[in-house]
């Protein structure tokens, strides 16, 4: 197979190079930006961790719940690209926002609007993919899209932090150098998109109907009824549940985890950096490694390998060691992510993708609430913040189950010939 991408599939890969950039601001800055204005407002520590984590459950809770909603009315003829450019203002322009917030609850406010827009983003973009490519050019485009988003990402996230860490030294406050670095990421956010909208076509869709917001409801229920009916998409999302829920949680807990073990700031947020850059090049391998061997043996290759990961953090005790997991997170995050979107592509009908993405994510937030929840109860219950960390390879166990048994169903379809939904 030629890797040569085409001009459609690179604009794809760009907006991923673009989105990523927030993804950091959200792992790193913002956070930390939040505290500082809740500490200058005399918010104790245990207030600032549940107000933010009341935020981010609540920006979770919206998209999952307006995920299938939008994403079902944006599979109408001609209305994806205008839905996604609507959410990626949103978040663009609430990105920008943040640097004018100065007092903690607008901030957090204006950060819940920001999450929900570009979460939502993320549904359309990913269900564009059936547009841009074909079936068989899909793990590498989606790998593609991954890598380059890894990489990309870590151009404004290094301006920023220098812009941040040095606001005394060139004059700034940290106010003034927070605002321009929330500009500069939405700029680049901005920019990044600007070429997939450019030649982006809906090439699979539902007709316009005369009620098009009343049929998207209709459809809902009906693609939910198809999903309960089919197996093999069913047993994927169980499986994609557990599995997702476990590499949330890791990439969620890792910064949290080492702290707690009175590892160095520096060296966690080093080697967070690490992390995206290990994870440019594997992604790619991955990618091409799905054009020689099956896909779903390289997914499970990948959750084998995140079970292992889990296993190593229960042992966990020095920075070196902490680094030696970053570098294997980067190994196989992209591949499990990227592989898992162009195989639940190939599973649906391409003109019905908004919607069953739409349900794909509502899996992803699903789980992001369950994972942290588990780590946290079972690090209070027993007082071993290792055995919480621990119960993170249950999910892997359950998922590499369901996900395996979701092959076999996928493969006696095929072999049925019967590909219909």
């Amino acid at each position: 197979m030629k890797f040569k991408l085409t001009a459609e599939e690179r604009n794809w890969i760009l907006y991923d190079v673009g989105n990523s950039a927030f993804t950091m601001l959200l792992a790193t800055i913002i956070p930390l930006y939040f505290n500082y204005l809740a500490t200058s407002a005399g918010i104790s520590s245990v207030e600032y961790l549940a107000y933010w984590g009341y935020a981010a459950s609540a920006a979770t809770l919206i998209v999952a719940i307006l995920g299938p909603i939008l994403g079902t009315l944006a599979d109408t003829r001609g209305f994806k690209k205008p839905i996604f450019l609507f959410t990626l203002f949103i978040g663009a322009a609430a990105c920008i926002s943040l640097g004018l917030a100065r007092q903690w609850l607008v901030f957090l406010v204006i950060f819940l609007i920001s999450k929900i827009g570009y979460s939502g983003s993320l549904i359309f973009y990913d269900s564009m993919l059936s547009d841009v490519t074909t079936e068989e050019r899909m793990d590498h485009v989606s790998s593609q899209g991954y890598a380059w988003g890894y990489i990309g990402s870590c151009i404004p996230f290094v301006t920023c932090l220098l812009l941040v860490l040095n606001a005394e030294k060139i004059g700034l406050s940290m106010e003034t150098a927070m605002a321009v670095s929330f500009l500069i990421v939405a700029a680049w956010w901005c920019l990044m998109t600007v070429p997939l909208l450019k030649t982006y076509h809906q090439k699979h869709y539902v007709e316009r109907t005369p009620h098009a917001i009343a049929e998207s409801f209709r459809r809902i229920g009906h693609t939910f009824q198809n999903i309960r009916n089919n197996k093999r998409i069913f047993v994927f999302l169980l499986a994609f549940f557990f599995y997702i829920d476990g590499v949330y949680t890791i990439i969620d807990m890792a910064t949290a985890y080492g702290s707690a073990l009175g590892l160095d700031s520096t060296g966690l947020l080093l080697a967070l950096l690490v992390t995206q850059l290990v994870a440019f090049p594997c992604c790619i391998i991955f990618g091409r490694l799905a054009s020689r061997y099956p896909t779903h043996n390289l997914i499970t290759i990948c959750i084998l390998a995140y079970l292992f990961i889990a296993i190593f953090a229960v042992f966990l005790t020095t920075q070196a060691q902490f680094w030696a997991m970053a570098v294997m997170v980067g190994m196989f995050q992209g591949g499990i992510q990227a592989l898992s979107r162009s195989f639940f592509t190939r599973i649906i009908p391409a003109e019905q993708s908004g919607e069953y993405f739409g349900f794909l994510d509502i899996c992803g937030k699903g789980a992001a609430f369950m994972g942290t929840a588990i780590v946290s109860l079972v690090s209070q219950a027993t007082g071993d913040i290792n055995k919480g960390v621990g119960m993170i390879a249950l999910l892997f166990l359950i998922g590499i189950f369901l996900f395996r048994y979701s092959v076999k169903l996928n493969a006696e379809v095929l072999s049925s010939g019967d590909k219909t939904l």
